[in-house]
C-alpha cells in the first residue's frame, strides 16, 4: 500500500473507533419511583380463636385477620387516629384506639 491509501486506512480506523467510544457512553436515566409512605397494622395471633377473625378499623371492614399476618401483609391505613376491633362471631378479642403518623409500621397482638 502506498502512503496514501495507508493514511486513509489508519484515519478510517481512528473514526471507527471514536464512534465506537462514543457509542459507548450511558446518558443519564431518570427513575421515578411512587412512595407509599401509610402507616400499616399487622397482626400477631396467639391461640385458635383468632382464625378467622374479622379487622374492623373505624368500623369497616378490612377483611380477615389471617390476610394481614405479621411477616406476610399488612394493612394500609390513613395517618391518624382510628378504631381497631378484632372480631370473632359476637366475641370481641382486640379494640384498641390507636394513632399511627405516616411510615409508622405497627403489630397488634390479637389473643
Amino acid at each position: 500500500m502506498n502512503n496514501t491509501a495507508t493514511s486513509l486506512l489508519a484515519a478510517a480506523i481512528l473514526a471507527a473507533g471514536a464512534a465506537s467510544i462514543g457509542a459507548c457512553t450511558q446518558f443519564p436515566t431518570e427513575k421515578q419511583a411512587v412512595v407509599d409512605n401509610r402507616p400499616s397494622l399487622a397482626f400477631r395471633t396467639e391461640g385458635y380463636r383468632a382464625a378467622g377473625a374479622r379487622v374492623l378499623v373505624d368500623n369497616l371492614d378490612m377483611g380477615s385477620v389471617d390476610d394481614y399476618r405479621e411477616g406476610e401483609g399488612a394493612l394500609r391505613i390513613l395517618p391518624g387516629t382510628h378504631q381497631v376491633r378484632i372480631v370473632s362471631g359476637a366475641e370481641v378479642l382486640l379494640d384498641e384506639k390507636l394513632y399511627v403518623g405516616d411510615g409508622v409500621n405497627r403489630t397488634l397482638i390479637v389473643k
